[in-house]
């Protein structure tokens, strides 16, 4: 699909194409399949049990038969980007030499449509290999803004998705992520710091706010991605485009008064941005 001759830049082709650009520079290695099954293993008992670590994961792991150390299991869980959600002091490591911003969102009631925007990164399974998928959700209506794919944690498929949804559904007031590296980065801040976007990271003690975004990700998973056996991140794209859209338009959810997302989050827009 893309073409080194064409007059277009790489870059220009990959964002027409919706590719990440690092994933078409990036030479895909091929996985052992023990690997994939078990990181298939590791994602089912993450989602079960999120407060587990390396340790108990590999207990699990053992108790289904798996022959696996600790040590194997922390480094696939570093490649899956997983981490135990408890209270500790951060939830991603953030990168040295990035600035961290204050928490924000302690004592506020956010009841209205782009008052506060979320993002993370999850790791999917594929048939062969993983990929990882970054969402950007509007807190109040748990709306799904914008997503992208990518097979490697560069920051500028987060930064497309960033992109996309600002571009689509106007400004936040406050834009709250964890403290890891993609997020940190300056070609993210700097995007929501241009904007006049307050910038807020997950602090101390501030593991539940993870909790809106990681019931998204357990719906995707159970509902969509363990459903199929996705050949490549084409079709992940072309099948997560089907599940999101029925998730933002006909999934009803406890939590917002079996309202679906795109009923709350257009019923509690501010009036200026709806009529804008």
């Amino acid at each position: 699909m893309i073409d080194r001759t064409h007059e277009l830049p790489i870059s220009r082709q990959c964002r027409i194409l919706e590719i990440c650009r690092s994933s078409y520079y990036y030479p895909a290695v091929p996985m052992d399949q023990r690997d994939v099954d078990l990181m298939r293993a590791m994602d089912e008992i993450h989602l079960k049990y999120p407060f587990y670590g390396s340790r108990k994961v590999r207990d699990e792991l053992r108790d289904r038969g798996y022959q696996v150390g600790r040590g194997h299991v922390r480094r696939l869980m570093g490649k899956m980007d997983l981490h135990a959600l408890y209270q500790k002091p951060r939830l991603s490591e953030p990168h040295p030499g990035h600035k961290v911003y204050p928490y924000l969102l302690r004592g506020l009631e956010i009841t209205q449509a782009n008052h506060v925007w979320v993002t993370d990164i999850c790791y999917l399974p594929m048939a062969r290999g993983f990929c990882y998928l970054v969402a950007i959700m509007d807190w109040a209506s748990r709306r799904v803004l914008a997503w992208r794919l990518s097979n490697t944690l560069d920051p500028s498929f987060c930064t497309d998705a960033l992109e996309e949804a600002l571009q689509r559904y106007g400004t936040p007031e406050i834009f709250n992520t964890d403290q890891g590296s993609q997020f940190t980065s300056e070609a993210f801040t700097g995007i929501l710091a241009a904007r006049g976007i307050r910038i807020s990271m997950d602090g101390k003690g501030r593991w539940m706010d993870n909790v809106f975004i990681e019931r998204l990700w357990k719906s995707v998973k159970y509902e969509e991605v363990y459903l199929k056996a996705y050949r490549s991140i084409v079709e992940a794209r072309h099948e997560l485009g089907v599940y999101f859209e029925f998730y933002n338009q006909r999934r009803r959810h406890q939590g917002l008064d079996n309202r679906t997302p795109d009923e709350v989050y257009y019923s509690s827009r501010p009036m200026t941005q709806a009529t804008a």
